[in-house]
């Protein structure tokens, strides 16, 4: 049922985009990563698993586009199977979609982080009027 080659297909299409990284993830396989976030794994070429908000979880539960975590169906996570070659685009359209979510999470982050530093040069509690 497995899509052969799949595993290494989708994680070098994940690997090119900015800032994703693999490791080896706690239960088997490998672990797609941006930054502290994991975007997805993946169970050799069989399974994929991504973690999504409950409600973008639900969206894609609803359009039929992944299936409930077969381990944990209430959380946000979504399992895929990898059974036909035309899996394996569609996976890496899964891991693209938690991807944009993670950055734009970051940078969400990274604007607040700078609204919140001191002007530059400002050293002597002098507030910019």
């Amino acid at each position: 049922m497995a899509v052969r080659g799949a595993r290494q297909a989708i994680e070098t299409a994940a690997l090119g985009w900015a800032g994703v990284t693999a490791q080896p993830h706690r239960f088997g396989g490998v672990e797609l990563r941006l930054g502290a976030r994991e975007l997805g794994h993946l169970h050799g070429d069989a399974l994929l698993d991504v973690p999504f908000p409950k409600p973008v979880r639900d969206e894609i539960v609803a359009a039929g586009l992944a299936e409930p975590h077969h381990i944990l169906p209430a959380s946000g996570w979504v399992s895929f199977h990898l059974r036909e070659e035309g899996d394996v685009e569609r996976a890496i359209s899964l891991l693209r979609r938690s991807y944009e979510l993670a950055r734009e999470r970051q940078e969400r982050r990274a604007r607040a982080a700078g609204a919140q530093e001191p002007e530059e040069g400002r050293d002597d509690g002098e507030r910019a009027g």
